[in-house]
This record gives structure tokens, sequence and C-alpha cells, in this order.
């Protein structure tokens, strides 16, 4: 798990408590005798309360008897290291994600554009960054292929690796880098990947559907294990310069409804593998 994810869901976890027991925070912070700051930033992943104050809370908030597994939580969240720690520049939206992914129990991914992130090959990333920022340093181009590489690890982690879903539109099969031979062996890498017991992939094909409910864009939905009790998961989007998370459990339900409208529409995943081999045969003649 996640050391982003644990100070994520401690600190939403508070507010959450907060809130059901009909609480302002500026009553909490006379209940702990501490500034109203302080409780701002125990519930926005600023900082983690202190085992005294996770007992105070959880008193105040009528679930003491949850504070054996809350600190538990808050103790892995102030020990651990996220293994991204290192990598230099990464920006605080992308940090979130990282931890999401490595935590996810299940990912659910729809692509309108691009092939995710999770399933790049080197010279696909390379490509990819390269368009998006074509004056990027060649250390920083590197440390930013390197950082996307070492994502995917969780694809093959043992034991427990996520359910990887991803629904591809067929546009990105199409979608043609400066090198023929970059998108060949991406093509071939996504064949590869579908093979994986615990990854699947899909082709939502030009002549399957019209207009249809997708078409918003590329998104994300993540859920998280039994240890983060209550908590619904998220649904992540993604423009050049930030990321966007949807936290509130009804914005995820309709995210989670539109990827199943999407997976449904989608060709089934033996017939998506013949597409992704005509695609390649296409690609390389």
């Amino acid at each position: 798990m996640s050391v982003t994810v644990f100070k994520r869901y401690v600190a939403l976890e508070l507010g959450k408590l907060r809130d059901a027991a009909g609480l302002k925070r500026e009553q909490v912070a006379e209940h702990l005798g501490c500034s109203l700051g302080h409780v701002r930033h125990l519930e926005t992943m600023h900082s983690l309360p202190k085992p005294v104050e996770v007992r105070a809370l959880l008193v105040l908030y009528g679930v003491a008897e949850r504070t054996d597994a809350f600190l538990a939580l808050v103790d892995a969240a102030r020990r651990g290291k996220d293994w991204w720690a290192d990598f230099p520049g990464v920006p605080k939206w992308l940090d979130l994600l990282l931890g999401m992914e490595a935590a996810a129990v299940t990912i659910h991914g729809y692509d309108t554009m691009l092939v995710t992130g999770l399933f790049q090959t080197p010279r696909y990333a390379e490509a990819v960054i390269r368009a998006g920022e074509p004056n990027l340093p060649e250390s920083e181009l590197q440390s930013r292929i390197d950082l996307r590489l070492q994502r995917q690890d969780i694809l093959t982690r043992r034991p427990d690796p996520p359910a990887v879903w991803c629904v591809l539109d067929e546009s990105v099969l199409h979608r043609r880098t400066a090198d023929p031979a970059v998108l060949v062996e991406q093509l071939k890498h996504l064949v590869t990947l579908s093979k994986l017991p615990n990854v699947h992939i899909q082709v939502l094909p030009f002549d399957a559907v019209g207009v249809h409910t997708g078409m918003d864009g590329t998104f994300t939905v993540l859920t998280f294990g039994p240890e983060l009790v209550g908590d619904p998961g998220v649904a992540y989007t993604e423009s050049r310069i930030t990321g966007t998370y949807y936290e509130d459990a009804a914005e995820i339900q309709r995210y989670r409804e539109t990827w199943s409208l999407v997976q449904l529409q989608a060709l089934k995943p033996e017939q998506s593998q013949a597409i992704l081999a005509r695609r390649i045969e296409e690609v390389t003649t």
C-alpha cells in the first residue's frame, strides 16, 4: 500500500467523520486545543495527526472502536516511503496518481487519444513526451520515461497485482508516431500484456458505435482494498498541465457507469487481439 494513499485516506476520513458527527472545524480545534489551520491541515493531507489526536478525534466523532486500525494507518503513512520519492520533479498532482496506482485493487481505464502510461513502451513513451514538450532537456526526458516505466511494475507484481481493464478507442491504434516501428512495437506490447491474467484490453471499434457515452474523453477509475474502510475509490482525468481527482461517491459512480457502458460496446478481448494483429500487419506493410 502506498504512503500517499494512506495519507489521503486519513485526511478524507477525518473530514467525513467530522461531517457525520455534525461538527465544524472550529469546534474540533477547540476540542483539541489547536488552531483552525491545524485541523484544516489534518483534513487536506498537509499534516498527519499525532496518536493522541487520533484518539481524541475518534472519541469525539463517536467511532472510538476504529482507533487501533486508524493508528496503524497513520503509523504506516509516517514510516513508509513511496517508490518514486527519489525521482526529481514529480508534480504533486501526479504524486497522488502514482500512489493510487500502487495501492489499487482494480484499475478501469478508457483511453481515447493515446495508449495509457501503464502500457507504454520506452520508445512510445519518449515519442509521446517529446510531442507534448519538444524542448524538454534530455535528462528530464529520460527521468520521465524511467518514471513511467517503473509505474508498470504493478502489472507483474507478486503477489496481488491489480486487475487492470482498459478500453482503447480504435483511433489510438491509428495515431502514428514519426517512426512506424515505434507504433508496431507498442501494438505488439499490447498483445503481450493482454495475455497476462490480470490485464484485459478491449478495443472500441470505429464501426461499433456512433456518438456514445464516453466521448468526454480519457478517464480512469481506481478501487482500493478493504483496509480503507468505506473508501469509494477515485475517478481521474488528466490535461496537459494537471490531473483532476473525483472523490465524491456520486461522481465516481457516474464514471463507473460510463466505463461499464463503453466496455459493453467494445469488442471482446479475443476480438480485440485480432484487431491489434491486423493493425500491426497494416503498419508493417
